[in-house]
């Protein structure tokens, strides 16, 4: 996937945040998956995190392009 939420776990060691925090505050399960393994989530899911962490969306994602092969 070209995006990359490792930011979002450092940002969140950083505040004190672990992902049983993230389902406490109303993430699904299924949503947290998704973050860990680098899917694609919706752009409310990024705004509530955004909310939770008091950030930006660059705090917490990075766009790196995927290889093609010419």
């Amino acid at each position: 996937m070209p995006v990359n939420y490792d930011k979002l776990f450092e940002l969140m060691k950083k505040k004190g945040y672990k992902k049983y925090d993230l389902r406490k505050l109303g993430l699904s399960p299924t949503i947290i998956n998704r973050l860990v393994k680098n899917s694609d989530v919706n752009t409310s899911t990024i705004m509530r995190l955004c909310e939770i962490l008091e950030c930006q969306p660059g705090d917490i994602m990075e766009y790196t392009p995927e290889q093609r092969n010419n």
